[in-house]
């Protein structure tokens, strides 16, 4: 690839004057290489880099951190795990977090990012604000939208997006610069607690997936012979106890991520209508979210009204949507989720699974606050008087009458 000519393209390129720049800075290739851009293009005269740990593992952020030193930058960290895992997977969960397949994660994770990068760009006096994001996906739209809701008047850059970099002409940068690359897949990977994206954007449509990219997920000929029993127990629609033991959220979803992906659990292969509509084939992995959403949907069966869960599935893909859109401080996301939480007060239970070979079986279910009444419902029992439902049956028949009497009008 000729160097010349993509050192040209960032020359001739208009940028915007910036003195002090806040950076949302994770270690990856996007974040890097922008650090360096901002010295050589945009002569920014300081630098602000934000690291905020999400849930993406110790041994990412160790690597964020000594590629901070190649680069020397001394980035501010902050660990959000604590509000990512009780506050956003919490209420993900209660709210049956879906978009099209795909349990939202990293679409919380941008905004909660953009959220601190812009609190700190403000608190550090900064002019603008820089984040990593292509031009053909979702983030730039999710970091845009909450860095003007709480940082309007700072000027953005998002050089991969702005340069019209592509991922090849990135690397072939940041090896031309000296910038450390240690992406082991085109594309890279997004890895949260709940979800993890693999290859966003870059996998063909019938492109094979190698048994060596995945964290959790093992393949069914390579998950244990034999079945392993769970017991996970939901209090106001979250997991609270995993194997009659009480743990925190976090927890609770990293053993289930290691148990599930063993017993091939979570496996995703979408075609993703992203903000733009535009199709793209995505690839997830999501072992604990595949076990809890299953269950809390089986819960919510089990202990809310008819009229509620019809209603409430509206109020879950709207949900979903708004964060996957970027849409998260939108007052109507505030809105749904006072539904959502007031749902949640009778959503306790108890549940003991089978896992094995990529199917999760319920084998006992429990609940002091379900609505399932087998002593009146069941046929094998005397309920009620069955003759009484003969008149109710006639009114509920009127109608039907009304119109076989239209037809022979």
């Amino acid at each position: 690839m000729d160097l010349k000519r993509i050192l040209r393209k960032i020359e001739e390129t208009e940028t915007p004057k910036v003195n002090k720049v806040a950076v949302a800075y994770s270690g990856g290739l996007d974040s890097s290489l922008s650090i360096e851009l901002l010295r050589r293009k945009y002569k920014a005269r300081e630098i602000v880099p934000v690291t905020i740990d999400v849930g993406q593992g110790e041994e990412e952020v160790q690597e964020s951190r000594r590629k901070a030193k190649v680069l020397k930058i001394k980035p501010l960290f902050f660990d959000l795990r604590k509000e990512f895992t009780e506050v956003w997977i919490a209420r993900a969960i209660q709210a049956n977090s879906d978009y099209l397949g795909y349990p939202v994660s990293t679409s919380m994770t941008r905004q909660i990012v953009a959220r601190k990068v812009a609190e700190v760009a403000l608190a550090q006096g900064c002019d603008a604000i820089l984040e990593g994001s292509s031009g053909k996906g979702n983030d730039q739209y999710r970091m845009h939208n909450v860095f003007k809701m709480f940082a309007p008047e700072l000027k953005i850059l998002v050089p991969v997006r702005d340069f019209d970099l592509t991922r090849l002409e990135e690397e072939q940068l940041c090896k031309a610069w000296g910038i450390p690359v240690t992406e082991m897949i085109t594309g890279g990977d997004d890895k949260t607690m709940w979800c993890r994206s693999i290859a966003s954007g870059a996998i063909d449509l019938n492109q094979p997936l190698p048994d060596d990219i995945w964290m959790w997920y093992r393949p069914p000929e390579k998950a244990p012979d034999e079945p392993e029993f769970l017991a996970l127990e939901f209090e106001k629609g979250v997991p609270v106890k995993l194997n009659g033991r009480g743990k925190p959220l976090g927890e609770i979803i990293a053993e289930l991520n290691l148990v599930g992906g063993r017993h091939s659990i979570g496996k995703i292969d979408i075609f993703e209508d992203g903000i733009m509509d535009l199709k793209s084939r995505e690839i997830y992995e999501a072992p604990a979210a595949t076990i809890i959403l299953k269950l809390h949907r089986d819960l919510e069966q089990f202990c809310l009204t008819k009229d509620e869960i019809q209603f409430k599935k509206g109020v879950d893909q709207k949900w979903a949507y708004l964060i996957y859109h970027g849409m998260a401080y939108h007052p109507l996301r505030y809105d749904l989720d006072a539904f959502i939480e007031t749902s949640q007060k009778v959503v306790n239970g108890r549940y003991k699974i089978k896992l094995y070979k990529g199917n999760i079986d319920i084998v006992h279910r429990e609940s002091k606050t379900s609505l399932f009444s087998p002593e009146i419902r069941s046929i094998k029992t005397t309920g009620f008087d069955q003759r009484r439902c003969a008149d109710a049956a006639f009114i509920r028949g009127l109608p039907f009458e009304i119109l076989a009497r239209r037809k022979t009008k």
